[in-house]
């Protein structure tokens, strides 16, 4: 069950202790799991490298655990981490539930709580990050530090957006995308927490900022935030429903059941043509569904930093 169920990430301040939860329920269960092999703690050692200084060796730990670990100090760092976050309205779907105090997942909320669980991670690593948080313009683009002032910083940023809600909010990603690609001027790691919903015109518009991202030398990894149920297979009861499109407002009134087929293909056409640019930008492609929970974005985030090292 995620952990998205029990709390309700807009209340504020939650953010934080959600992030650490996040975390260490994920560390606990990769101990139990076959990829106990990835290490987390990174606060005070590293793996040694051919070529590192031997007077950093920690040798108690290598009595331990029969393997070299250099001692790593807090001004070091080993990556560039630049966390991109869609807040169009699309991202605030579904939305609240009419009962107060209920807590509930939205897209938006688990893209917070994903990104700031990476950025938990990325501290305890030593490592730098910042973030971007896009719509109709680049909002806020921070650059990229490891101190806990700075990562107090980005979880403010987040819980404003959660506490306020906005409809009516569309998307300019390639433009956006675009502009963090400019910015960004050292090789980083590039994470985008987006439901890639655009207009169908604006398609290669998207994959030229994707591709500007990759021109630049960055690793890119794309977490395509979907409610799966809702969104791609389009489960609903067989009755009239009114959608109403929350970055327009635009209403359609249908029968769920006499456009389902059509819409599932469509949805599925799309995101084929999602993976398949992806693949050929060499940029990693991670659908993650709200209603499942974090290892599909702790452990792909893991994969990826291991390759980088």
């Amino acid at each position: 069950m995620s952990i998205l169920n029990e709390y309700d990430v807009r209340q504020t301040g939650n953010l934080e202790f959600l992030a650490k939860q996040v975390v260490e329920g994920f560390i606990i269960g990769l101990h139990k799991s076959p990829f106990h092999g990835f290490s987390v703690e990174f606060a005070e050692h590293r793996i040694y490298n051919p070529g590192d200084s031997v007077k950093n060796i920690d040798w108690k730990v290598y009595a331990r655990t029969d393997r070299l670990y250099t001692k790593q100090y807090e001004e070091e760092t080993n990556l560039r981490c630049q966390i991109i976050l869609d807040t169009s309205s699309s991202m605030y779907f579904p939305e609240s539930p009419k009962q107060k105090g209920k807590p509930f997942v939205n897209k938006l909320a688990f893209s917070s709580l994903a990104a700031a669980s990476i950025m938990h991670l990325l501290q305890k690593q030593r490592d730098a990050f910042g973030l971007s948080i896009f719509s109709e313009e680049l909002d806020i683009h921070t650059p990229v530090k490891s101190s806990t002032q700075h990562y107090n910083l980005l979880l403010s940023y987040m819980d404003r957006l959660l506490d306020n809600p906005t409809r009516n909010k569309q998307t300019s990603a390639a433009k956006c995308l675009h502009q963090i690609a400019e910015a960004i001027h050292r090789r980083s790691l590039v994470i985008i927490f987006s439901d890639m919903f655009e207009q169908t015109d604006d398609m290669e518009q998207i994959f030229s900022a994707l591709q500007h991202l990759k021109y630049n030398k960055h690793e890119v990894v794309l977490f395509h935030v979907v409610d799966k149920r809702h969104e791609l297979d389009f489960e609903f009861e067989n009755r009239p429903y009114v959608f109403v499109d929350i970055e327009t407002g635009e209403k359609v009134r249908v029968q769920s059941n006499q456009v389902k087929e059509y819409y599932v293909e469509q949805v599925k056409k799309y995101k084929q043509k999602l993976k398949m640019k992806c693949l050929q930008f060499k940029i990693d492609f991670v659908e993650a569904d709200i209603n499942e929970g974090f290892q599909q974005v702790l452990l792909p985030y893991l994969v990826k930093r291991s390759k980088m090292m």
